[in-house]
Parts: C-alpha cells; structure tokens; sequence
C-alpha cells in the first residue's frame, strides 16, 4: 500500500467521523432533523427479519422476534415525542391515545397520518389502525412459502410498547390485508386489556 493511498483513506476516514459528530451533536428536541432515507432503512429492515429467521423455527416466531424488536423502539419512539411536542401529554385514556398513535406517533415514525383508524364491530374493546402503503415495507418481498408472514410486526410491536407507556396495555397484532391497488396494506389491531376497559368504563360512568 502506497504512502498516496494511506493519505486517502486517512482524508475519507476523517470526512466520515465528522459527518457522524454532526449527526451525533444534533439537538434532539428538535423536531427537524436529517432523515435517514427509505432505502437506507429498507435495506436495515431486511437485515433485521434476515438474522431474526436466522434464530427462529417457524412464522409466528419471526413475527414475536419482529414485534419485540419494534416494542423496544416503541418504548424511545414515546419519550423523544414526548420530549418533542410540547403540545402533547402523556394520554392515558382509550381513544385520546388511539388519536395519538394515529396522528403523532405515526407522522413521527412515517411522516404522515395513518390512514383510518375504527372500531371493531364485532368487540367493544378492538380498534383497528390502517396503514393503506406502510413506509418500511416498500422494499420488502415476502416468499410464496411464507405468503402468512406480516413484517408489519415490527410496527405492531412499536403500538404495543406505546400503548403500554399510556397505561393502556393491549395485545397488538399486524395484518396484511390487501386491497384494489393496494397489495401492502396493513391493519394493526389492538385488543385492549380487560382491566383497561373497565376502567374506561368507570371514568365515563363518573361524568
């Protein structure tokens, strides 16, 4: 190796540390900020379900590896928009923190509104969250063989961590239910805790 080749991979070493110290001293109450870009993250995302298949025997585990990954970003995902929007507190009741996951959480995760949000008409304590092109899924191929498997488990396990945060814990599951134009659509469907709605039960009756 060259004395003219040390030199520059020295020059590219020392542009990349210090575009990571630009990153790293960005304020992090600051609501703009670089974004990482869809295709970077893509290829992060299928790293993740690769190594997570990697360590798992079947589909349902690769989901709960999935989902337990996305609570663990779910649970920083809460504090940083909580330390972010000034406007917003900590809800703690059923449909103020659906409102929130819905608008808040989901235009801080994906840059837009989700695109419905409705209630089972089959149990009062389901609701159902629908993201009509999820972001992250764009890149994203799911094999024939394993046509039941959901990715969007990650973003289930993102809601679950939420709501647990806003003191309504719920079992939260992701579906892909494709539509007219629309092959990656995703429902996420929370079934809220008994307790939880008892409680809501309680409240609405002491108005």
């Amino acid at each position: 190796m060259t004395a003219t080749h040390v030199q520059s991979l020295l020059k590219l070493d020392t542009k990349t540390t210090k575009r990571a110290n630009m990153l790293l001293e960005q304020n992090v109450a600051r609501a703009k900020r670089d974004k990482v870009s869809l295709s970077a993250f893509a290829f992060v995302f299928a790293e993740i379900i690769r190594y997570s298949q990697n360590r798992v025997l079947g589909i349902q585990d690769l989901e709960a590896k999935l989902s337990e990954i996305g609570k663990r970003v779910g649970v920083r995902v809460f504090e940083l928009t909580m330390w972010r929007e000034k406007n917003v507190h900590r809800e703690s009741r059923v449909l103020q923190t659906l409102v929130f996951l819905n608008t808040v959480v989901w235009r801080a995760l994906f840059d837009k509104q989700a695109d419905s949000l409705e209630r089972s008409t089959e149990s009062d304590d389901e609701y159902m969250i629908t993201d009509n092109e999820p972001a992250i899924l764009k890149y994203i191929s799911v094999p024939k063989e394993m046509a039941s498997f959901s990715p969007g488990a990650f973003i289930s396990g993102i809601v679950e961590a939420i709501a647990e945060c806003c003191q309504c814990p719920a079992r939260v599951t992701s579906h892909v239910v494709p539509a007219d134009g629309m092959p990656l659509r995703t429902v996420i469907l929370l079934k809220f805790d008994k307790e939880v709605m008892e409680r809501e039960k309680r409240l609405e009756a002491g108005k």
